[in-house]
């Protein structure tokens, strides 16, 4: 079965750019989205982060970053995000300025998948398509985002042998959570 998936992150996008990575490679169609007002980039102090437009293109960010501080941004690893980001895409985007749909949105804590859900549930459309909102809890730092994209691969790979994903999600979801240890959410929604 050919998936659309959406993974939906907080506004500077670490999680759902390593998930989008790892599912591209794996023959997925993907998007990846933050729901934030502006991408914000760890900086110096944690009252100090680098704030930016989802218009700005991960290259004007990462060398913004290097004009700033090339060794801490070195040191802190966000070089390295905005250069696998900058390979992936030119600039991040914000999941409620998107119109495509999608049959799985993946979101990577709950406060973002109550978001996605208030933002899919606020949508007027005449086509009322299902999509399946799932949250897969990824604490926010490179290690993590590396091992939840496994997760999601793992799950969505399940999906995709799936002839019924709508009868094999609750399934699916189980084996997850017995998996990884791992509480999933699981909503559907129609826009």
């Amino acid at each position: 079965m050919s998936l659309s998936i959406a993974v939906v992150c907080s506004s500077n996008q670490n999680r759902s750019m390593e998930a989008h990575l790892l599912l591209s490679k794996k023959g997925f169609r993907v998007s990846s989205y933050g729901t934030g007002t502006h991408v914000r980039i760890p900086g110096a102090s944690a009252s100090q982060p680098n704030v930016f437009s989802f218009s700005t293109t991960y290259d004007e960010m990462y060398k913004t970053l290097i004009s700033r501080d090339k060794e801490l941004y070195t040191r802190n690893g966000m070089l390295h995000m905005l250069d696998r980001n900058r390979r992936i895409k030119a600039h991040p985007e914000r999941f409620q300025e998107t119109n495509d749909t999608f049959d799985i949105v993946i979101t990577c804590e709950e406060r973002i998948y109550d978001a996605v859900l208030d933002d899919i549930e606020s949508r007027s459309s005449a086509l009322a398509r299902p999509v399946h909102v799932i949250n897969i809890d990824v604490p926010d730092n490179h290690e993590d985002a590396m091992l939840g994209s496994i997760v999601m691969c793992d799950f969505c790979e399940m999906l995709r042998v799936s002839d019924d994903i709508d009868d094999d999600m609750e399934r699916v979801i189980e084996a997850t959570e017995v998996e990884y240890g791992k509480t999933i959410l699981h909503t559907v929604a129609f826009y």
